[in-house]
């Protein structure tokens, strides 16, 4: 369907009918903003989807939906033949996205969501800016400054208040392995955004592609390690608006708020309230007892992330 000579946009004509009156900076920031409220509660709701699955088929699960999702996204924006349109190498980089994520991604995510409280875990995946910015030196051959190695040292200072969960005592109720799992997720995820910043495909059909490649990898997976039962509890709940909500809708939101924008750097720093956000629907939901060290360790990791970006924007 075309509108004149431009092809249509569902999510322009959704912003136009639902939102007639709004300027475009209005509605950079409403849909910013929706992306990141989701993402906000998705902690919450990956520990609700553990109370009933565990960590492989919670993302067997996580990601079929994110498929379905996307899929349709693709059929709204008139892009599903851009899938047929791959280049043999585009597949081989799709075969190679979809192992990054979700398998290996997300596996090491959940499980160290499986042993970590949602108030830990969560922040913890917030460094991945610092190791990314520590991998673009051999991967990308990018020169870092000493600035980045502060950053680092400040955020990992916030890692170390967040396993502290309270105080010293805390640590004795903080598993080692579930932090490196969480820590190192932020690897994964940064090695993730090295190889994707290549691949210059429409971003809503690699990222189908990459989901959709993921869960036949993920399939093998479950039948060995796991089983295919489906709870039919606030764990399926949780698992569908996971689904819905951490890459599928809420991506694409933040793309469109990303094209608006005259600005992605003032977007950009919108993302930083969702861990705080997160904060709040982790004590009331899952009622867990939000310790000080958690929000100080926040701040710690934070911080650093924005000196390692006000650092690389100098350079700039």
């Amino acid at each position: 369907m075309t509108l004149g000579k431009k092809p249509f946009n569902f999510f322009s004509y959704f912003g136009v009918l639902i939102f007639p009156a709004m300027s475009q900076t209005a509605k950079t920031y409403l849909y910013a903003g929706l992306a990141v409220l989701f993402w906000s509660t998705v902690a919450t709701s990956f520990k609700l989807g553990l109370r009933e699955y565990d960590f492989i088929q919670l993302i067997f699960y996580v990601s079929a939906v994110t498929v379905v999702l996307l899929f349709f996204v693709l059929v709204v924006q008139r892009k599903t033949h851009l899938i047929f349109k791959q280049t043999k190498r585009e597949w081989l980089y799709s075969l190679l996205m979809g192992a990054f994520n979700p398998l290996l991604y997300y596996l090491v995510l959940f499980k160290a969501y499986s042993l970590l409280p949602a108030q830990v875990a969560q922040p913890l995946n917030m460094i991945w800016p610092i190791t990314l910015a520590l991998l673009s030196v051999p991967m990308l051959k990018q020169k870092i400054s000493w600035i980045s190695f502060v950053a680092l040292l400040i955020s990992f200072v916030g890692v170390f208040f967040i396993s502290s969960q309270g105080g010293f005592n805390g640590f004795s109720n903080t598993n080692p392995f579930g932090v490196a799992l969480a820590v190192g997720s932020s690897i994964l995820w940064s090695l993730y955004w090295i190889f994707n910043v290549k691949d210059t495909r429409d971003q809503v059909v690699k990222l189908f592609l990459n989901f959709a490649i993921g869960l036949i990898y993920l399939t093998p997976v479950v039948a060995l390690f796991s089983s295919f039962k489906v709870q039919w509890g606030e764990s399926f709940i949780a698992t569908i608006y996971s689904g819905v909500f951490e890459v599928g809708i809420t991506y694409v939101l933040w793309l469109k708020a990303m094209n608006l924008t005259n600005s992605n750097a003032k977007i950009g720093n919108l993302v930083f309230f969702a861990p705080f956000l997160s904060l709040v629907f982790i004590h009331l939901i899952l009622k867990e007892t939000i310790y000080v060290t958690t929000f100080v360790g926040l701040l710690f990791i934070i911080s650093g992330v924005l000196v390692q970006q006000l650092d690389r924007r100098k350079r700039r």
